[in-house]
């Protein structure tokens, strides 16, 4: 009796150490993920100023396309290079948190 109480001490020891770790790592994704879209937001917000004044010193409309085209072509590309390393985060986010219960949920597997 006492050996079972003991090992659903350890269990639970475990559980409780993995949920920690793992929030830990979740916490840190979430700064990561955070810290990428405020970087993205600055940056868009600076780029898009630089563009509202070449736009501004355009001196005719073939000249204002041209340059709203390429800041368009720009803006399209650094959001999809934006977008693709925050689905990076969020899939080694999803890893990292994971981590700490993949020796418990080994345990549970049945052995074949």
């Amino acid at each position: 009796m006492a050996q079972n109480l003991e090992d659903v001490q350890k269990l639970g020891k475990e559980g409780l150490d993995s949920a920690v770790k793992s929030l830990t790592a979740v916490s840190k994704g979430y700064q990561a993920i955070a810290a990428e879209f405020v970087d993205y937001t600055k940056k868009s917000f600076e780029d898009g100023s630089a563009a509202m004044e070449k736009f501004a010193t355009a001196k005719s409309l073939d000249k204002l396309v041209e340059l709203q085209s390429d800041y368009m072509k720009a803006a399209y590309e650094a959001a999809i290079a934006r977008a693709t390393k925050i689905g990076e985060l969020y899939s080694e986010l999803f890893k990292e948190a994971y981590k700490p219960y993949e020796a418990t949920f080994g345990k549970l597997t049945p052995a074949k």
